[in-house]
């Protein structure tokens, strides 16, 4: 699960991460009287969408007045608000993040995240922080630092400070490395507390002039595992639904696995390896799968056919293949959920089933005593020929 950067914000604050004043505002006279509330004569306006690059869209501003602050939130509130990671359409702004300008000396950038190929948390850094560092780790892959965090012991004391060392390598700042540091500690605390999957700052920041020098988020992005929520029913409530696919939302709250893809063959399997290997053969049979989607070993009559009107819901469907190997979920039961969404919804796309496992004839027999127009394959390899070729047909 995604939340927007001042929810973020808030959460790292918990932790001890230092970041600047603001607070969030849904109108022009909020975001006014929201700068009105800091200690300060600019301010940054920053549209709060789920997606990075908001800079580069026109989405972060630098305001140098009460008036400008309320201006830029009036051109911002409403906006589709378009980025790299958007998309064409974008994203419309709900609200806005008020902030502190600062005066910045040096950007970083730093991260924790799941490393899947060693299975451990990993601590990223790079003295090339801001809006391209993308770019930097494309071009430049030696400017990335890289710690694993063993999972036996944690993050240790003398790795967040031999990380801090290697990050800030200026001798104009390395009176702050105690406080890159602790930042470091309180980041590695607040990810392992929230069960996180990534916490992003880009950029961390040592702002200030002088002797006043401090290091600070400036901007913070924070992704959970929401097979965690159950533990954390405060960062479930920060849940945006305008900020996630309608149909995706829908299957979350109805316990299925379901992700929109480009492609227009819908896919129902049950189990995500199954679900991949079915994706797979899709693609080598030259067809695009429109989705992902497990409906779980578990999953009732009423859910399989919940999933199927998920899957003709998208308009770019074209054909849609049922690939069941039946365990835990049987076949006669995907067969009959298959059965009652087609009455439910209008069917009108070419439909190929391949079943296989638990009550296999029990599970064919239902689909052929009913009235539904499908084919039925006898393995994966001639279900993905079928429903490829169903869809160049058409």
């Amino acid at each position: 699960m995604n939340i927007h950067e001042y929810q973020a914000k808030t959460l790292l604050e918990s932790y001890g991460v230092s970041t600047l004043p603001g607070k969030v505002a849904e109108t022009p006279e909020e975001a006014a009287a929201v700068a009105k509330s800091i200690d300060s004569s600019k301010y940054v306006v920053k549209a709060q969408i789920h997606a990075g690059g908001r800079g580069k869209g026109g989405g972060v501003k630098l305001a140098n007045s009460l008036a400008e602050v309320k201006q830029l939130a009036e051109d911002m509130l409403g906006m589709q608000l378009v980025t790299p990671q958007t998309g064409p359409d974008g994203k419309l702004v709900r609200s806005v993040l008020i902030v502190q300008a600062a005066e910045i000396q040096k950007e970083f950038y730093l991260a924790i995240l799941l490393d899947r190929e060693t299975s451990q948390l990993t601590l990223i850094g790079s003295e090339e922080g801001g809006m391209d560092i993308e770019e930097v780790a494309e071009k430049s892959p030696d400017k990335i630092i890289r710690t694993q965090i063993d999972p036996a012991f944690g993050l240790t004391d003398f790795q967040a400070r031999d990380f801090a060392y290697k990050l800030i390598t200026d001798p104009n700042y390395r009176q702050l490395i105690p406080d890159a540091t602790e930042l470091i500690t309180c980041l590695y605390n607040a990810f392992i507390q929230y069960d996180c999957s990534l916490i992003e700052i880009n950029p961390l920041a040592i702002v200030g002039e002088g002797d006043e020098l401090e290091i600070v988020a400036l901007d913070s992005k924070v992704n959970l595992d929401e097979n965690s929520l159950w533990r954390h029913s405060d960062i479930a409530e920060m849940r945006d639904p305008h900020e996630e696919d309608p149909s995706e939302l829908e299957a979350s709250e109805s316990g299925l696995s379901y992700i929109r893809l480009d492609g227009n063959i819908g896919c129902m399997v049950n189990g995500a390896g199954l679900a991949m290997a079915t994706m797979d053969i899709i693609k080598q049979k030259g067809g695009e799968p429109a989705n992902f989607l497990d409906v779980g070993g578990g999953a009732s009559v009423e859910a399989v056919a919940h999933a199927f009107r998920l899957i003709l819901a998208d308009e770019n469907v074209k054909a849609v293949l049922v690939n069941i190997f039946g365990g835990i979920m049987k076949c006669d039961t995907i067969a009959t959920g298959i059965v009652e969404a087609a009455k439910q919804v209008e069917l009108n796309v070419p439909l190929v089933v391949r079943l296989e496992g638990t009550n296999v004839e029990l599970g064919k027999q239902i689909i052929s005593e009913s009235d539904l127009n499908l084919q039925l394959a006898e393995g994966l390899s001639e279900a993905a020929e079928l429903a490829v070729n169903a869809v160049n047909i058409a």
